[in-house]
C-alpha cells in the first residue's frame, strides 16, 4: 500500500532532455511502487523537461505514464527532446552558441538578458513559426490542459527584461503555454505579446522556489551540476544551502551508476527514454524505504 502525507512538503525536477524526462518519471514510479507517492506534494516545482514532468505527473497514474515511456517507439531522427524544445541546429552547435554567452556575461542577470536576446533573434529568424509547431507538440504530451488542484510552480525567463518568471494557476497563462515556456530551449517561445526561454536559465533547478516547505524532495537529472561560474550560484548546491539555512529538510535524488549508463552520449537521444527510466524506477524503487521516513 503507497503511504501518502499531507504537510508543507515539496517536490522539485529538474532539467535533462528528453532522457531526463524518462529518469524522473521512472524515479517517481520507483518511489510509488516501494511504497512512497511523492506526487501529492503541497507544491511541485518544475524547471524545462521537469516542467513537462511535473505536469505529467500531477495529471497522469504514474504507472500508466511509466508504461507509457517504456512502450513508446522514438521517431527515426532522435533530435527533439520529449521534455525541452529541441535547440536549432546541432545540440553541439547550442552548447557551443549558449556557452559563448555564459562565457560572455558579466553575471547571472547579464546571462540571462543576453540569452533572451540571442534566443529572440532565433525566434524572429524562424518568422516566429515556431510557437504554433512548439505548442502543438506540448500539448500532445500532455493528458490535459487545466492546472492541477495542487500548487504547481512551472519556471522560465522573460527574454526581454531576463528575469526570473514562476508561472501557476493564478499567472493568467494557459498550463500548455506555460510549459512550452518553460521548455523552450532553443528559440524565445511567445505568450502574448511577450517572450519566454527555458526555466533552467533562473537558475538550474529552482529549487530555492520551496522556500518555506518543512521538506523539500528535488530530483536532478544532471546530479546538480552547472555550466555557469560557482559564484553566480546557479549550482543545486548554493539552492539547497539557502533552503537548509532556512530551515528546510532537504533531500536530493541523482541519476546512479545504472542510470548514467542507460542515458548514454546525449540527453536527446530518444532511444534512450526507456532505459533511463527503466533505470529510475530501479533507482526509485530502492530509495523509497529511506524517504518514506524523511518524507514523514
Amino acid at each position: 500500500m503507497t503511504t501518502t502525507f499531507s504537510s508543507s512538503r515539496a517536490l522539485v525536477l529538474g532539467g535533462g532532455g528528453a532522457v531526463g524526462n524518462a529518469w524522473l518519471i521512472g524515479v517517481l514510479a520507483g518511489l510509488a511502487d516501494g511504497g512512497l507517492d511523492v506526487t501529492n506534494a503541497d507544491l511541485v516545482i518544475g524547471t524545462s523537461a521537469g516542467a513537462t514532468a511535473a505536469v505529467q505527473v500531477t495529471n497522469e497514474p504514474l504507472p500508466e505514464l511509466y508504461a507509457t515511456v517504456l512502450e513508446s517507439v522514438p521517431p527515426q531522427r532522435p533530435d527533439r527532446p520529449a521534455g525541452s524544445r529541441g535547440p536549432v541546429g546541432s545540440q553541439a552547435d547550442h552548447l557551443e552558441r549558449t556557452q559563448r554567452i555564459i562565457d560572455s556575461a558579466s553575471d547571472a542577470a547579464d546571462m540571462r538578458r543576453r540569452m533572451g536576446a540571442a534566443f529572440h533573434e532565433l525566434d524572429a529568424a524562424s518568422g516566429g513559426a515556431g510557437t504554433d509547431r512548439w505548442r502543438s507538440t506540448v500539448a500532445a504530451r500532455m493528458a490535459g490542459s487545466r492546472w492541477p488542484a495542487q500548487r504547481l510552480l512551472l519556471t522560465a525567463v522573460d527574454a526581454h527584461t531576463g528575469e526570473g518568471v514562476a508561472f501557476d494557476r493564478d499567472s493568467g497563462v494557459d498550463l500548455v503555454d506555460a510549459v512550452a515556456a518553460s521548455t523552450s530551449g532553443g528559440s524565445a517561445y511567445r505568450i502574448g505579446d511577450r517572450q519566454y526561454i527555458d526555466g533552467g536559465y533562473r537558475r538550474n533547478e529552482n529549487a530555492d522556489l520551496a522556500a518555506g516547505s518543512e521538506r523539500v524532495l528535488i530530483l536532478s537529472p544532471f546530479a546538480g551540476r552547472t555550466r555557469h561560474p560557482l559564484e553566480w550560484g546557479m549550482q543545486l548546491a548554493a539552492q539547497v544551502d539557502e533552503l537548509r539555512a532556512a530551515g528546510s529538510r532537504v533531500e536530493t535524488v541523482f541519476p546512479d551508476e545504472a542510470a548514467l549508463e542507460a542515458f548514454g552520449d546525449t540527453m536527446l537521444d530518444l532511444a534512450r527514454r526507456a532505459p533511463a527510466a527503466r533505470a529510475g524506477f530501479e533507482q526509485g524503487r530502492s530509495r523509497a524505504e529511506v524517504l518514506i521516513g524523511f518524507w514523514r
